[in-house]
């Protein structure tokens, strides 16, 4: 995607506080990075180097990856898993699968396994210690797959255990209050990739928008009157929202779908950890 229809990438910092957040972890910083669509078109390399570099120079004490790598065929893994190589993380890399990245039948397997090969630990409803037992990452499957299960996960952890939940979608948040999550990690709507300063994002109003729009017209320029389904809480397209007593902070993501991004810029988010 050209930097003129992506814009330039932005680093997001924000501090978290988490009750309960042992002493050793108090400081310690995370990096969030989402929805890559690494196809050739939607993310160019200049831009994913440019991700790399900066994340290199925070110095993360860990790098969380939330999904969509590619966007249909997942051939394209081989390649972005070379450069994500070179991402560094004092305490690893963890990542789960969005829903572009289960388009195809052997599309879990082939991406698994690339992201496997360079030392990324792929989360499939599992729980990673990167911290012995101070702070669980909790790692589900995508929203709307048939293995999605949140009892299986959160069941096997102690309430009083402070913990950080990765889910591609951002739905799940309305799904997982029952549970306890200090802070849930999301991507999938690209911030809504069209954002009016003053109004919002375009994205929950495209339907009403294109219905007064005439046929002719939508014929002439297909990418903008697709029809987008992206989540049902569209209050939560971007950013750090409190669901009860859980947290969630959603990333705009480095890939752009046509017809581009408006006051909606590519992310990297950089989250430092306190106790509350």
């Amino acid at each position: 995607m050209h930097r003129l229809l992506s814009g330039p990438l932005t680093v997001e910092q924000l501090t978290v506080k988490i009750a309960d957040l042992p002493a050793s972890l108090r400081g310690k910083k995370l990096v969030h990075l989402s929805d890559f669509h690494y196809d050739g078109v939607r993310l160019s390399e200049a831009m994913l180097e440019e991700a790399i570099a900066l994340n290199n120079e925070i110095q993360p004490d860990l790098v969380l990856l939330t999904g969509d790598y590619v966007t249909t065929t997942p051939k394209p893994i081989h390649q972005l898993a070379l450069r994500l190589q070179k991402l560094q993380s004092q305490a690893g890399i963890y990542a789960i699968l969005g829903n572009h990245d289960l388009y195809h039948k052997n599309s879990k397997t082939e991406i698994t396994q690339a992201l496997t090969k360079v030392g990324i630990q792929v989360l499939w409803n599992e729980i990673a210690y990167p911290w012995g037992d101070k702070l669980p990452i909790v790692g589900m499957v995508d929203y709307y797959y048939r293995e999605f299960n949140p009892e299986l996960l959160f069941n096997q952890l102690d309430p009083t255990t402070p913990r950080i939940v990765l889910s591609h979608n951002p739905d799940t948040a309305a799904r997982l209050q029952p549970w306890r999550v200090d802070l849930q990690l999301s991507g999938h709507t690209h911030g809504g990739q069209v954002v009016i300063p003053g109004f919002g994002a375009v994205l929950p109003y495209h339907r009403k928008i294109m219905q007064k729009i005439p046929v002719k017209v939508r014929r002439l320029l297909p990418f903008f009157f697709k029809e987008y389904f992206i989540v049902h809480h569209s209050q939560w397209l971007q950013g750090l929202h409190r669901i009860g007593k859980n947290q969630l902070y959603v990333n705009r993501g480095l890939g752009t779908y046509y017809p581009g991004r408006l006051f909606c810029p590519p992310e990297l988010t950089v989250i430092t950890l306190e106790r509350e």
